[in-house]
């Protein structure tokens, strides 16, 4: 995998981060975004970024601008050559709240964002590929509510995940044939800064609730994020679904929660602060 070159939309932290950092380790070239040039600045004075400035680009792109969404693709293709993988990670969570009180504002930045910025980008990435030798992969990230599961307070944003989850599908088949490979990525519950920032948005008692779900669904960027860049490069087959949290995976952990509880680590007991 020496020398493949990576564009990820949104790796300045949480499971970004941990996907380019495990690009790098594999000898892959890492081109990331973040939302503004002082994130980015911040990003790449921390790891994994230090030391690999002849790996990494990084750039300030609003992933829901088609317009900076080509502008990301051009640079990536003026510094490196071309784009072998590119991942639509970057989204925005709704507040933990009932639908009616979601504003109008909200609403419009996490759909923006989450379908129509991935859209975009994802037309992106289809033409330069199809034009360049060799093809190269699209993953769209999937996410809570994309699996089926319904819970109140995350309409929003479960939405637009259920629509990356037929977005995938359909483009699975259109694109069968073709010298580009379409996926999606479905890391389920990983502590980040997504997660923790539902406790100021919510009481103590719907807090305790969910921290308990999370305690056991829940996992870390570090463990999830090699095995998931892992299976993104080994990939050959149109229209993955490369899951990390399945259903018989998650119904295991339920059957088993107590004793998970005593033996199981806390995907909250996190050693680097800076990657939440």
């Amino acid at each position: 995998m020496t020398g493949k070159v990576v564009v990820l939309t949104g790796g300045t932290r949480g499971i970004g981060r941990g996907m380019a950092e495990a690009f790098l380790a594999r000898g892959c070239r890492v081109v990331f975004t973040g939302r503004s040039e002082a994130s980015v600045a911040q990003a790449l004075a921390h790891p994994p970024y230090p030391g690999q400035s002849e790996s990494v680009l990084g750039l300030a792109c609003d992933s829901a601008d088609p317009a900076a969404l080509q502008g990301l693709w051009d640079r990536a293709v003026e510094r490196f050559g071309r784009v072998d993988y590119w991942i639509n990670n970057a989204a925005l969570m709704s507040p933990r709240r009932p639908f009616a009180e979601q504003s109008l504002e909200t609403l419009e930045a996490v759909v923006r964002t989450n379908v129509l910025g991935a859209m975009a980008a994802t037309r992106i990435a289809l033409a330069g590929m199809q034009q360049q030798p060799g093809g190269g992969q699209v993953f769209n990230f999937e996410g809570f509510g994309s699996d089926g599961m319904v819970t109140p307070g995350f309409a929003v944003y479960g939405t637009t995940k259920a629509a990356m989850r037929y977005f995938s599908r359909c483009l699975a088949r259109e694109y069968a044939e073709g010298p580009v490979y379409t996926g999606s990525l479905f890391p389920g519950i990983v502590v980040t800064e997504m997660i923790t920032g539902e406790r100021e948005h919510v009481s103590e008692a719907e807090w305790r609730r969910a921290l308990r779900m999370y305690e056991i669904l829940g996992d870390r960027v570090e463990t999830v994020a090699p095995w998931l860049v892992e299976r993104v490069l080994a990939n050959r087959t149109h229209g993955a679904r490369i899951a990390w949290l399945t259903r018989g995976k998650a119904i295991g952990r339920f059957l088993a929660a107590g004793v998970l509880r005593r033996r199981r680590p806390s995907p909250f007991d996190t050693p680097d602060p800076a990657r939440s």
